[in-house]
């Protein structure tokens, strides 16, 4: 039996911040919300809502273009949360955070421009057995265009990579290696800093997948010596339709740009066109202003509360989720990593995940089912998908007592 945490004093004074965050106190069929689906994306709080709000109706303008006082306004404030995500994620300079629509868009940014640049046919890039989609889909897409071959770090039944058969896979062919530091789909903290260390060790770059990593624990771009990394704005409180790509400056220098047009150039003919520093080189067009600045307001809010005081708190909370889903009867945990973070997967007997979800959700419950876009990892524990819970700094005790007594009662009704 897994020890309960002690909780008489929590890491966070969690109810004032749920009054931080507009939507839960909305009512689901007239029972108040407990909002379990933070993996796929996270409620936003009201500074982050009135960031948005005062964007639009205080100092609406185009960034870096203009003289007048608006363009100047929004580009201090669009410039100044590059800088308040450089500091959170302790990159040297501004300069290596490019901002994105998203992880995805960050990920077919490096696949797209490292491939064109580096990838030659015969080359590997190597992903793990539990990567999300967006770390799959945009390197076959490369692999296929450069005759280049994608391998899978395989897993273990328990949802942990073998690492043994890691070190076996790397040789002078790998090229790239691109893994997510925490399974959507499973929990799976990875060990990314041996990852990183033996992948250097060989000169092969590293990608991380950060997306369900920067809202739960402190990441250090530095410390872990990662050539890139990603991240998508609504998973860690912020806007969606905004992310961010980290990368190393002269990465980031080498590579050519992923799309054209203003923004991205410094001189433009009909013969030749110069392209612009960096980290403009990356962000041609019309930038999401408000989602960035907002972004920059949702990570100030994290250090405001404190990430490390989010980090003990969500693994409390991960501690008794763990411990009271064990007592259902017919559950089974998919994925039982050592390290977990942010989500726990599970299925009822042989009930399907979809049919749970249906009935937790006529209790005003929101959790996730189905493949969680990670069908290979489905397909490896040979089910058709989970049902999956997930964390937020506002998850209470009562969130889990109340998903616990939510699953009996659609289980004893699905029996």
């Amino acid at each position: 039996m897994q020890h309960v945490p002690d909780i008489t004093v929590p890491a966070l004074d969690v109810e004032k911040i749920r009054r931080d965050f507009p939507l839960l106190r909305e009512k689901i069929y007239g029972t108040p919300l407990v909002y379990l689906d933070n993996a796929a994306t996270t409620q936003k709080p009201q500074v982050v809502l009135d960031a948005l709000e005062q964007y639009y109706t205080q100092y609406n303008s185009n960034v870096h273009r203009g003289v007048h006082h608006l363009s100047q306004k929004a580009t201090d404030a669009y410039e100044n949360s590059r800088k308040t995500i450089a500091s959170y994620l302790n990159a040297r300079k501004p300069e290596e955070i490019i901002f994105t629509k998203g992880t995805t868009d960050g990920i077919n940014l490096i696949a797209y421009s490292y491939g064109k640049s580096v990838i030659k046919p015969g080359d590997i890039v190597l992903v793990s057995a539990m990567e999300h989609h967006s770390n799959i889909v945009p390197w076959q897409i490369m692999c296929e265009d450069r005759g280049a071959e994608l391998q899978v770090i395989p897993m273990n039944e328990r949802g942990e990579l073998l690492m043994d058969e890691f070190s076996a896979l790397l040789n002078d062919r790998v090229k790239m290696i691109a893994v997510t530091y925490v399974s959507n789909s499973l929990g799976t903290v990875n060990p990314v800093h041996e990852i990183i260390a033996q992948a250097h060790a060989r000169n092969i770059p590293v990608l991380l997948d950060a997306a369900q990593a920067v809202q739960h624990m402190p990441v250090d771009v530095q410390e872990l010596d990662v050539d890139f990394l990603v991240f998508s704005g609504h998973k860690i409180y912020g806007p969606t339709g905004i992310g961010v790509l980290y990368g190393k400056e002269e990465w980031l220098d080498k590579l050519p740009p992923y799309q054209g047009g203003g923004d991205m150039i410094k001189t433009v003919t009909f013969a030749k066109t110069t392209y612009n520093v960096l980290p403009y080189k990356f962000e041609a067009g019309t930038p999401d202003i408000s989602g960035a600045i907002a972004l920059g307001t949702a990570i100030e809010y994290i250090q405001q509360v404190g990430l490390e005081n989010i980090q003990q708190w969500e693994e409390q909370l991960m501690e008794y989720a763990t411990q009271k889903l064990q007592e259902i009867e017919g559950l089974r945990f998919i994925g039982q990593a050592k390290k977990k973070s942010g989500a726990i997967s599970f299925l009822v007997g042989n009930i399907h995940p979809y049919d749970l979800g249906e009935l937790l959700d006529k209790q005003g419950i929101a959790i996730r089912t189905g493949h969680h876009c990670a069908e290979p990892v489905m397909d490896f524990c040979g089910i058709p998908g989970t049902v999956r819970a997930s964390f937020a700094m506002y998850t209470t005790m009562e969130d889990i007592d109340k998903l616990v007594a939510g699953i009996k009662k659609a289980a004893a009704m699905l029996s």
